[in-house]
């Protein structure tokens, strides 16, 4: 899919209708070869190694606000240039928060919320400031779940969540950009060239597909109508050449993937890795949850990609280290009955 929807704009722009390909399939293999070393490290050392991760996972946050080994594109700086490879710290940061605050949580204790809030605060913010909303609240959700799952007084829910909604709401009026995705959601007629010109595409390719599809290789949106096409809004490219039940088929295969997530949650041998397990079963589903609500209008457009299948070397790379983890813990699973 990724190649379906990308081959018109890279052979316009490189001269290779493979150039996206070719670059998935490297991340494919790098993520392969990391799942595979990840499912032979025991779950428990992540304990001894959260701390750690999560100092560089900071750096490297910090890092992107460098000139020279950043790289700012569409007015973000999200990106480290590398000899051969461009990498995402947020995406990372994102596998980090879940290991440390698993490792963490393992324990029980009291006073944390305060310290909780402080270094959620802190890393959350250096997304924003890249910026990168979407990312953010898929990191303030894992972060609230993981923790509300270790045992949390209900009372600390019902404070930090009204606080969670003022403060995206304010984030989303307080830039233009954002501002204007927002009134668009409201609003899809307006501005049909300008702001609200990328959802109406995304409409128009799930509603060309109708039931089957117009089938494989037949799309329109990809000759450059729809923005994004690789990566945000691939699902609205899949839904136009296989219709509805390609896109109901789709959806159906991840089901059962996060089922056999919760299956590991649920079993799992201890509270470390029931929290772990339980992270990234969030990682992806709110990634799911946000990026389908947004292609049908649901949500606004935040960026988020669909997992395993956008296009993006940094998300598919931390998507395969993930399925390594719970790959470990599935091996110490208890039956329960």
């Amino acid at each position: 899919m990724i190649f379906e929807s990308s081959n018109v704009a890279a052979f316009k722009d490189f001269g290779d209708k493979y150039h996206f390909v070719k670059e998935q399939m490297i991340s494919f293999f790098i993520g392969l070869c990391i799942m595979f070393v990840t499912s032979f490290i025991h779950y428990k050392r992540y304990y001894y190694l959260s701390l750690v991760l999560l100092i560089v996972t900071i750096i490297l946050l910090i890092a992107v606000f460098i000139p020279g080994i950043s790289i700012k594109a569409y007015g973000a700086r999200r990106w480290l240039g590398f000899a051969f490879f461009n990498f995402q710290p947020a995406e990372l940061a994102k596998l980090s928060l879940i290991i440390y605050l698993s490792a963490w949580f393992s324990n029980k204790e009291k006073g944390r919320l305060i310290p909780f809030l402080l270094l959620i605060s802190l890393i959350v913010g250096l997304v924003i400031l890249e910026p990168d909303l979407g990312t953010a609240v898929i990191m303030v959700t894992i972060s609230i779940v993981v923790y509300f799952l270790s045992g949390a007084p209900i009372w600390q829910f019902l404070f930090i969540i009204p606080t969670i909604i003022l403060s995206l709401i304010g984030l989303a009026v307080s830039s233009p950009y954002r501002l204007r995705r927002l009134t668009t959601f409201f609003d899809p007629n307006a501005d049909p060239l300008g702001a609200s010109y990328h959802i109406r595409q995304i409409l128009i390719s799930l509603g060309s597909g109708g039931l089957f599809g117009i089938g494989l290789g037949a799309s329109k949106q990809k000759y450059q109508y729809l923005p994004e096409a690789t990566t945000d809004s691939i699902f609205a490219i899949i839904g136009e050449e296989f219709g509805f039940l390609g896109a109901i088929i789709l959806i159906i295969m991840f089901l059962i993937f996060f089922y056999r997530i919760v299956r590991i949650a649920k079993r799992a041998p201890d509270r470390q890795s029931y929290l772990l397990a339980s992270g990234i079963f969030v990682l992806f589903a709110v990634q799911l949850l946000i990026n389908l609500s947004a292609i049908v209008a649901l949500l606004p457009l935040t960026g988020v990609p669909l997992p395993f299948i956008s296009y993006g070397g940094s998300n598919l790379i931390i998507s395969f280290t993930a399925i390594g983890i719970l790959l470990n813990i599935s091996k110490y699973v208890i039956d329960k009955k």
